[in-house]
């Protein structure tokens, strides 16, 4: 399973609830956070305020709400073999606050070390691995991105309107972003190469924030689901459309099994 942004305390409960909810039936193998699970705003954040309401927020509820959904998510898969989370523009505005604020690294690392995302989200000892923006993995070229099997994963490198198209074309492969929080899908085949795709699962987010004004979101909820065969590495990408809080895809099992018998 794929989780998209979700952003701390501005998590939207509705989709919240329905993704806990397939993963308590789902019960994956693999988990990987697309980023951005914590906001940041109003304490590390650059983001202009424009309201009084906005100056509410703070680091506390914000990774307060963030390890409240790591341990739902816990245990909601408690056979998960693996959780990866690769590190969004928002878990790293902690550190751009500190390279701007001290003037020594190692005191801007002694800040991290106690209030940035690996400690205050306690990934080590959730066993999640952790992939920052700043470097580069598996030997690849693009940090901040990791590969497993036939898909590579990463936050994104586009916010545009065609930013999974951007990612399908930037990539050449398969590749899995988040950052938009639009749902969205792109596919492409060359003559060297059967196909792939590059999707966008959406976001667990709120889909209208107090920073859009009155400017309507083309935002869509919603989290990313494969199947994989581990002996060849295909896979199948789907993305699970959550709708006013209801999970498409019981809804549809349940249908399906209705239909043969089951």
């Amino acid at each position: 399973m794929i989780v998209p942004d979700f952003h701390g305390n501005h998590i939207d409960p509705r989709a919240r609830a329905a993704f806990l909810k397939d993963l308590r039936y789902i019960r994956p193998e693999q988990i990987v956070f697309l980023g951005d699970g914590l906001d940041c705003g109003g304490t590390f954040s650059t983001h202009q305020r424009a309201y009084t309401h906005e100056m509410v927020e703070s680091y506390a509820d914000d990774y307060g709400a963030a390890n409240a959904f790591l341990d739902d998510i816990e245990k909601a898969a408690p056979n998960c073999q693996e959780l990866d989370y690769i590190e969004g523009n928002h878990e790293a505005h902690v550190e751009r606050w500190a390279s701007r604020t001290f003037f020594n690294k190692k005191d801007a690392d002694s800040l991290l070390e106690k209030y940035g995302p690996i400690p205050i989200l306690k990934l080590k000892q959730r066993g999640i691995k952790y992939y920052k923006r700043s470097e580069q993995y598996m030997g690849l070229s693009i940090p901040g991105t990791i590969r497993k099997g036939k898909c590579f994963f990463t936050h994104g490198v586009a916010h545009s309107k065609h930013a999974t198209y951007t990612h399908l074309t930037r990539f050449g492969a398969n590749v899995v972003h988040g950052h938009t929080h639009r749902a969205q899908s792109s596919n492409e085949r060359t003559v060297t190469s059967d196909g792939f795709g590059a999707w966008c699962p959406g976001t667990l987010a709120k889909l209208q924030p107090l920073y859009m004004h009155t400017s309507p979101t083309s935002w869509t909820h919603g989290y990313g689901l494969q199947l994989v065969n581990l002996s060849t590495g295909q896979f199948i990408h789907f993305n699970i459309p959550i709708m006013k809080g209801t999970s498409m895809l019981i809804g549809m099992v349940d249908a399906l099994s209705r239909r043969h018998g089951k």
